[in-house]
């Protein structure tokens, strides 16, 4: 069994993988615009945005689609997690992560780590990032 995070935008999820391809190396391995389905799914104002799409970040696979306005809602009650090894490494993830978002906690010392913070990148998406 495996389980994968599946994220949800509303209607900038392109950018949201460039984003996460700029910030974080992040991999597009597909992408599937609502245009390309072979059935006809969702409004046409929707034909350009993307149906489906699978994205690594390190050896972690993720899924993204841009979603009808009506359908997406603010993430809450979880957060995506990067565990690193190097602090220098977590200071540079978690800058870029918060570029245009939205600090919770900042990139400290804690009991368990040499480095935790906590972001909210610019498309809503909730980050820790956790240097054990």
């Amino acid at each position: 069994m495996e389980i994968n995070a599946y994220l949800s935008f509303a209607g900038n999820c392109e950018e949201a993988l460039a984003f996460y391809t700029h910030a974080l190396g992040a991999k597009v391995t597909f992408m599937m615009r609502y245009k390309e389905a072979p059935e006809r799914h969702g409004p046409p104002e929707m034909s350009e945005k993307i149906m489906h799409a699978s994205f690594e970040i390190g050896s972690t696979r993720l899924m993204a689609s841009d979603s009808p306005p009506d359908c997406v809602s603010r993430p809450a009650g979880f957060c995506l997690s990067i565990g690193l090894k190097d602090p220098d490494e977590a200071a540079h993830l978690f800058t870029a992560l918060a570029v245009g978002g939205e600090v919770q906690m900042a990139l400290q010392k804690t009991f368990w780590a040499r480095a935790f913070g906590m972001a909210r990148d610019k498309f809503g998406i909730p980050w820790m990032v956790n240097c054990e």
